[in-house]
């Protein structure tokens, strides 16, 4: 493997993290102009979502394991809902944590990180 080279279930999962964060704050933002009690949380977990998919693309090894933590506080809240919810969100956790971790993504997260700015 070109050490190099971004994997691509890196790429995926990145993507999906910045997609989600970014759609996800946007979305909920007039309900932080409302007032809504729990607007800044929601707010919060989805600008945690971007900011791993930044890092993952930065090959930062942080954002491995926030990106980790926030599908897990994902799951963790799913045992709240329908099992259904509970079904896909593990099913998500059981994907990312394959990507993130299977041999190919380890061995790139090996390589020289890029330059913190």
């Amino acid at each position: 493997m070109n050490v190099g080279k971004r994997p691509w279930p890196l790429v995926v999962i990145a993507s999906l993290y910045l997609l989600v964060g970014v759609i996800g704050f946007v979305a909920h933002f007039p309900e932080l102009w409302a007032r809504h009690p729990d607007a800044v949380a929601i707010e919060l977990t989805e600008l945690t979502g971007a900011i791993s998919g930044v890092g993952l693309l930065m090959r930062q090894q942080w954002a491995r394991w926030l990106a980790l933590a926030w599908i897990l506080f994902h799951v963790g809240l799913s045992l709240f809902h329908p099992i259904g919810e509970l079904a896909v969100h593990a099913a998500f956790c059981a994907m990312i944590v394959w990507a993130l971790f299977c041999a190919e993504t380890s061995t790139w997260f090996r390589g020289p990180a890029a330059p913190a700015a």
